[in-house]
Parts: structure tokens; C-alpha cells; sequence
């Protein structure tokens, strides 16, 4: 399956590009791919910390989706649809990780060097903000990482993908009330985890 970005008539819209691909286009799905790829690579390598197995997971999520794009309802969002893809396939693999504690999970960034979470840099800063920043930067993310799984999913899927609480709650398979106060939680415990850092 191609996974590199494919001009398309459909531009961003999703809806448009499923339709498309149901209808035989083949240009669709690389579309698709295209507008998802960076996103949810992104957001999964939030969720498990881990560069190189997020890449596989996101080839995974893909994968699911062609087979199984003829049984998805379009009343619903293809968004959110994707997403609980993804989402599941993220807590299979830190389900995994309990059942194998001794095996090391690394990002496949250099060492010392981590990508970031929580996006706080601005091109136009100085180099002596930047480098504040950038140190700011890595407390977040280890704060970020230091959140229980659960909490974690829905911070990132709120603070950092901006879903809304009836999207995060339909992609976590949780209700409303159970995403508010997973929410909170996760809010609390980032601020007393990173609390002493903006003092």
C-alpha cells in the first residue's frame, strides 16, 4: 500500500476521499493517507513514547482501514473512526509492554534528544529563548509521559489534538462524564508534575 502523499481533487475532505475510494478512485485512499499519515503518527508516538513502533502502528491503523473502510458509516465521522483505530492500537501495545516488562521501548531519536509533545517553539525566538524553551519543552513531554495511560490518551487527545469531549469520548469508547473526569485528573497531575518547573 503507497503510503506517500497523492494529489488529489478532494483537498481535506474526508468524507469526499472515502466516498471516492468506495467508488474505485484510486487516487482516495492515498489521499486519505496523505491527510492522516503525519497526525496520527504524531499522536501515537504521544501515547506510547516510542518513534519507530508509532511509525508501524500507524501502517497498521492504515491497513485496518482499507480492509475494512466498505463497513464504515458515513453518518459518522471518518475522524473519529480513524482514531479509535489508532487509539486501540496504541493500548494494545502498552498492554503489550506490561506483559513484557524487561524489553526496552526507545524512540528512535537520537539519545538525549526527544521529540516534542506539547508544541511551545516559535521560529522567530532567540537563541537564549529558545534554549529556555526548548528546555521547558522536555519537562512537558516528561510530564506528559509520567501520566497514567488512560489519563494520558484523553489529555493528548483534548490539550494537544484539540478533540472535542463528545469525539474523545466516542474514540475512547468511555462516556462523557468518565472523559471529564479523566480529563481533570490528567490536569491535575500535569500541573503537580510540572508545577515546580514554572516556579
Amino acid at each position: 500500500m503507497p503510503l506517500h502523499a497523492s494529489a488529489t481533487a478532494y483537498g481535506d475532505d474526508s468524507s469526499a476521499l472515502v466516498a471516492a475510494h468506495l467508488a474505485g478512485d484510486p487516487r482516495a485512499f492515498p489521499g486519505l493517507v496523505a491527510l492522516f499519515r503525519s497526525r496520527l503518527h504524531l499522536f501515537l508516538y504521544r501515547m506510547i513514547g516510542d518513534r519507530e513502533r508509532a511509525e508501524d502502528l500507524v501502517q497498521e491503523a492504515f491497513l485496518r482501514v482499507y480492509r475494512h473502510l466498505h463497513r464504515f458509516d458515513s453518518s459518522r465521522k471518518f475522524s473519529s473512526w480513524i482514531y479509535t483505530i489508532t487509539t486501540n492500537l496504541g493500548r494494545n501495545e502498552l498492554r503489550s509492554r506490561r506483559r513484557r516488562p524487561l524489553i526496552l521501548h526507545e524512540s528512535a531519536a537520537p539519545p538525549g534528544i526527544r521529540a516534542p509533545m506539547l508544541e511551545l517553539s516559535d521560529p522567530h525566538t532567540r537563541p537564549d529563548e529558545l534554549f529556555a524553551a526548548r528546555e521547558l519543552q522536555e519537562r512537558l513531554d516528561a510530564a506528559v509521559e509520567q501520566l497514567a495511560a488512560h489519563h494520558r490518551e484523553v489529555f493528548v487527545l483534548r490539550e494537544v489534538e484539540g478533540r472535542s469531549y463528545e469525539e474523545i469520548a466516542r474514540i475512547s469508547h468511555c462516556t462523557l462524564g468518565t472523559v471529564k473526569s479523566r480529563l481533570n485528573r490528567a490536569r491535575h497531575a500535569f500541573a503537580a508534575l510540572i508545577g515546580p518547573d514554572l516556579d
